[in-house]
């Protein structure tokens, strides 16, 4: 079969079930095309993506600007290795510590992989830099939290599902509330080999869990008075999607590591990226880290061409005033609602709470009739319903899609 044979989304389903592992559960659509805001299934129906890959597609789907940047690099040199120097890497690397205020990237390919280097850098830093005996450092991780898939993050991760049957797993962290400050300085009181906090700004795979207002700025002081490192990462959050550039500039917090990926290539290309400044970042020397597509040529061409989307098409300012408008929209239909208890978010990152129990079918079902009513959504945790469009929406589209939204939820009102 060619890929430009034409297949049906039956057809599709059977092969991804026949010859791939069942390691995912996806909506029964099957997408053949993207553009901005929208994406077509197989047969030709256009629906508004609300889910954006998880906020990776933050720019939109099929950025003419960042797809031009990778057709044009891609022609010219697509992979050396870092065995040798190329001449887009040290481009790339100005760009984007101007960009976001640090002195070093390292740069990686997932946000899993960005986690992993942010963890090894951490624990380095522990042992070279505050004199933490080897082994002994431990990095405190908040409940609830969702970091990737890596054998080592399963490792604190409290999803059963993403744990069971994959041990023995990695020790070296302590775990504690989400959200709470008290719990965090009583962890670094309590043990002197703390490296450094992990923490995502708004908790995305719990369901759009937004902390307290000062939870960050409160946990980077504390941070810092017990000479640990505050990690933010950023993968989902970072990039314009909450408002801001990053999440953490709501609180006017600077991390001493930020992780980014997804929306830092548009959704086009797997990049991501730890940065951070030099008396951190300076531990890592040749031969202790890398990666074969980490950095490559293409990879540096589209992530400057998605960072400059971002800033140049104020897309940070369209997800705050638009997630605005979109709460405001969503309460007022739950003031008179029973099947929806709430809505969460921060720019156009929201989550509304299904009036369900976690195991019930009732946030499926939902997104299975936005799916027929053209807009695409996904459940998580169960009963939470997660809205993430494309930040290149504009006002017009975005009332259509609550819409959309509103008319279908009131088919499933008690």
């Amino acid at each position: 079969m060619s890929n430009s044979e034409k297949i049906s989304s039956k057809e599709a389903i059977e092969l991804e079930d026949k010859h791939g592992a069942h390691n995912y559960h996806p909506l029964p659509v099957v997408l053949k095309k993207g553009q901005g805001v929208h994406v077509w299934d197989v047969e030709g129906k256009k629906y508004y993506d609300f889910l954006s890959a998880y906020s990776a597609v933050n720019q939109g789907h099929c950025h003419p600007k960042i797809v031009g940047a990778m057709h044009e690099q891609a022609q010219k040199l697509t992979l050396t290795s870092r065995a040798f120097y190329n001449d887009i890497l040290g481009k790339y690397e100005k760009f984007a510590t101007e960009y976001f205020g640090f002195d070093k990237i390292l740069p990686m390919n997932t946000g899993a992989e960005a986690v992993e280097t942010a963890i090894k850098i951490a624990r380095k830093w522990a042992y070279e830099k505050k004199g933490v005996a080897e082994t002994e450092a431990k990095i405190i991780v908040c409940e609830n939290n969702f970091h990737g898939r890596t054998t080592t993050i399963i490792s604190f991760s409290n999803d059963e599902e993403a744990r069971n049957n994959f041990g023995p797993y990695t020790p070296g962290f302590i775990k504690i509330p989400y959200n709470d400050t008290e719990a965090l300085e009583q962890a670094l009181k309590d043990n002197k080999n703390v490296a450094g906090f992990l923490v995502e700004p708004i908790q995305g795979e719990a369901g759009v869990y937004v902390p307290g207002e000062g939870f960050l700025k409160r946990a980077k002081a504390l941070c810092e008075k017990h000479n640990a490192l505050f990690i933010a990462d950023e993968v989902q959050t970072g990039i314009a999607r909450t408002g801001k550039l990053l999440a953490v500039d709501h609180e006017e917090v600077k991390p001493d590591m930020l992780i980014l990926g997804k929306a830092i290539s548009g959704g086009v290309y797997p990049v991501s990226a730890v940065l951070a400044n030099n008396e951190v970042m300076n531990v890592i020397k040749p031969g202790q880290h890398g990666s074969t597509f980490g950095g490559n040529p293409v990879a540096c061409a589209v992530a400057m061409a998605a960072l400059e989307v971002i800033r140049d098409e104020k897309l940070a300012e369209n997800a705050d005033k638009l997630g605005n408008l979109f709460r405001r929209k969503m309460d007022d239909y739950i003031r008179n609602s029973n099947i929806v208890n709430l809505v969460r978010g921060k720019g156009l990152l929201n989550a509304i709470l299904i009036n369900d129990s976690e195991d019930s079918s009732t946030a499926w079902d939902i997104c299975m009739k936005l799916k027929e009513n053209g807009l695409l959504a996904k459940p998580t945790h169960g009963n939470i319903i997660r809205f993430a469009p494309p930040l290149v929406i504009n006002e017009n589209q975005l009332l259509d899609c609550v819409d959309i939204i509103t008319k279908t939820l009131k088919k499933f009102e008690k």
